[in-house]
């Protein structure tokens, strides 16, 4: 392998964790491939996970994770708490729902409650019915405030019983009985919420942007949950770069203030795997390494903080095997699982590509050695990058050697100075050719004289 430039040359990688063709390997068990993740209650401490979140996310991610499982353990973990947290409120029908999966499972304390269900119901239709006449008085007395808290309670009412879209359609209504830039943002912040438990981010960024006009109402803390909202809408829209610049803006006031959309060891994974995979080398430095407010949020997060440093560093090895380590965990978040995939190959190949960047010819036997693949697999990786232009290379095939393309520089200088030289004497005959025209008066007016 010859070094082209001793100053830029990377630092060879001893392992990296790779499946030996174009895509990334899921999630092993004991050196086994597996298409799905078998995942140990070691691996994720699935009460621990849960406590970082409240209401019904809460509940979202620990259905979306015994759904994921196979690990019937974690599965049983997961629905009887999820259980445990839907007994606190009054969604019924997920709570039927819920114990219908579980199937007595978990002994008849996790059965079919049907005294709380009817309890829960019948609570239900009293409370509906009083919110009803109360909304019908204050519209007769045309109070628009109290026409506005009438909605919001509806809205409130409607989503802790699980009905998203009557709850969604209430929150909105409150907008035309809105009198002060505060209750804006509060319509605002409510439909962003129900959006995002309906999955519907169009909306996320249609409300986000019509908070964002109110700015004399924006505290802090409502900007921090504005931009975690506006990045998860553009992770879910596959906008990554754009996540991760709204995930970066996020700060510090965030805290545990929005524990019912995003956890702040979130916003540090989120937004760091999709600068990672969006970024360049210098964004990588200024805007996620030495940002100091971003940086809070990693420190939350070692394993994320540790395989920014190491691949801006160079120690793409210690990177990937993070990654590899993390995978198994991120395929059971609920936002991230659909992206893991993308994000992974966007990272590797930013790997592959750094690597090969500083030399004239590369071993692909070393290469795939270094990358823990098989020099066949590697080379699809390589020809990949070579068609999409992100490696301006070729491949000798028979001694499975990579030679950069580096451009000719002395032919190209020679070839700009004559471009130039061409130009400067197209501008001289043009200006000599004008100056004789003026000389010997040869111009349209002295013709129209003729």
């Amino acid at each position: 392998m010859e070094n082209d430039d001793d100053s830029n040359s990377g630092q060879m990688m001893d392992e990296i964790y790779s499946n030996g063709d174009n895509t990334t390997a899921s999630a092993t068990t004991n050196g086994e491939k597996s298409q799905r993740p078998i995942i140990s209650s070691e691996a994720l401490d699935v009460e621990a996970y849960a406590s970082l979140y409240s209401g019904r996310t809460k509940i979202m991610r620990l259905l979306f994770i015994a759904d994921q499982c196979e690990n019937p353990n974690m599965q049983l973990e997961a629905l009887r708490m999820a259980y445990d947290e839907i007994k606190k409120g009054e969604d019924a029908q997920l709570f039927k729902e819920v114990s219908q999966r579980i199937g007595g499972r978990l002994g008849v304390d996790y059965g079919v409650d049907s005294g709380w269900i009817e309890g829960v119901e019948r609570r239900a239709e009293q409370r509906k019915e009083k919110l009803d006449n109360e909304l019908n008085a204050y519209r007769t007395n045309l109070i628009k405030e109290s026409i506005r808290m009438g909605y919001n309670d509806f809205g409130d009412f409607f989503y802790s019983h699980g009905q998203l879209g009557d709850a969604f359609k209430n929150y909105v209504r409150t907008r035309d009985y809105c009198t002060t830039a505060k209750h804006i943002v509060n319509m605002c912040l409510n439909a962003i919420l129900v959006s995002i438990e309906l999955g519907q981010f169009s909306h996320v960024n249609s409300y986000v942007s019509k908070a964002e006009q109110t700015p004399e109402a924006l505290e802090p803390v409502v900007t921090a949950k504005l931009r975690c909202a506006a990045g998860l809408a553009n992770l879910e829209t596959k906008k990554y770069k754009l996540a991760a610049r709204k995930f970066l803006e996020v700060g510090p006031e965030l805290a545990n203030h929005y524990s019912e959309v995003i956890a702040p060891q979130d916003v540090a994974t989120y937004g760091g795997l999709c600068a990672l995979a969006t970024f360049d080398r210098s964004e990588l430095k200024s805007k996620v390494i030495d940002n100091l407010n971003f940086r809070n949020f990693l420190e939350l997060v070692p394993e994320i903080r540790e395989l920014i440093n190491d691949f801006y560093s160079s120690h793409y090895a210690s990177c990937l095997n993070y990654l590899g380590n993390l995978k198994a965990n991120l395929l059971l978040d609920i936002h991230l699982h659909d992206h893991v995939e993308t994000l992974y190959k966007d990272i590797r190949h930013k790997a592959l590509i750094q690597y090969t960047l500083p030399f004239v010819s590369v071993d692909l036997n070393m290469m795939a050695n270094a990358f823990k693949t098989s020099v066949s697999g590697l080379q699809k990786e390589l020809e990949a990058l070579i068609t999409n232009n992100q490696i301006q290379a070729r491949i000798d095939s028979h001694n499975k050697i990579l030679y950069a393309r580096h451009a000719d520089q002395r032919n190209t200088t020679f070839q700009r100075v004559l471009q130039t030289g061409a130009g400067f004497d197209r501008d001289v005959r043009s200006m000599l050719r004008r100056a004789n025209i003026i000389k010997h008066d040869f111009n349209q007016k002295h013709l129209k004289r003729i």
